[in-house]
């Protein structure tokens, strides 16, 4: 016998998988920024959140879009804070109009030029931004990243060479990204991570992550063994760490800032 429920469609079920768009907001000082907006079957309240790729509005199911605005414009002056104490306050490069831009712990001025593609390089303390007057902020990012890479390469290649003795091998390669929460990481081939937000903060906690991430081909792991190697190395590792608790989140968020 056929039961009436099988022959009966099946009830829509809520969608398990998160729906998401971007709305554009502004702040209390004019500031005009995209939010995330995040539908999620998982959430039971509205909750904004800031991190490094910038400002998240999570809405449960049953939450309307008004009142995820609502909540938005209550806590406009919290999210201009977090923002700004996340670097986010870097204003998005404009060709032709002031600027300054971040690199090894400093602020420096950008000058702008012509050029038949885009392109950036360093010059006596200011960074040269060379583009065709046509280019779009998709160009500009892509310059702009190549500049760090180029930049983050020539430091580690000034301070590799000085730690290579003593190591059991070199690594085999080195690799700039963009990481979400790591600082680096040393694959088994010997493939050597970094992030290439390290290049904007200062020096010595760029110079401290690839100490560190080297004395992984002598320990693989966080023993006391390992910690040994770090400190006979870089006696001053405590110190960039603590830098990293108090910075480190601004400085992956200016450069998601920067590269878009």
């Amino acid at each position: 016998m056929l039961s009436l429920f099988r022959l009966s469609p099946p009830a829509p079920k809520a969608s398990s998988r998160l729906q998401r768009d971007s709305i554009p907001f502004v702040l209390g000082d004019g500031r005009r920024i995209d939010v995330l907006r995040v539908r999620d079957p998982r959430a039971r309240r509205i909750k904004l959140s800031v991190g490094e790729r910038g400002a998240r509005l999570t809405l449960p199911l049953r939450a309307s879009l008004v009142s995820g605005e609502r909540f938005l414009h209550e806590h406009r002056d919290w999210l201009a804070e977090q923002l700004s104490a996340l670097g986010e306050h870097l204003a998005p490069l404009v060709r032709g109009e002031p600027a300054s831009l971040p690199l090894r712990d400093a602020l420096l001025p950008v000058d702008w030029s012509d050029g038949r593609f885009a392109r950036a390089r360093l010059d006596d303390g200011r960074i040269v931004l060379q583009s065709p007057a046509q280019a779009g902020p998709a160009a500009i990012a892509r310059a702009l990243r190549d500049f760090y890479e180029a930049q983050a390469r020539a430091d580690v290649g000034r301070w590799l060479p000085g730690y290579l003795p003593g190591l059991p091998r070199p690594p085999s390669r080195i690799r700039l990204r963009v990481l979400s929460s790591q600082w680096g990481s040393l694959a088994p081939d010997g493939t050597l991570t970094l992030d290439l937000s390290l290049v904007l903060g200062r020096p010595s906690a760029f110079e401290y992550v690839l100490v560190h991430e080297l004395c992984h081909l002598v320990h693989a792991d966080h023993s006391r063994a390992f910690w040994r190697e770090v400190e006979a190395r870089f006696p001053a590792w405590r110190e960039e760490r603590s830098y990293f608790h108090a910075e480190g989140r601004r400085l992956k968020a200016s450069l998601h800032a920067l590269l878009g």
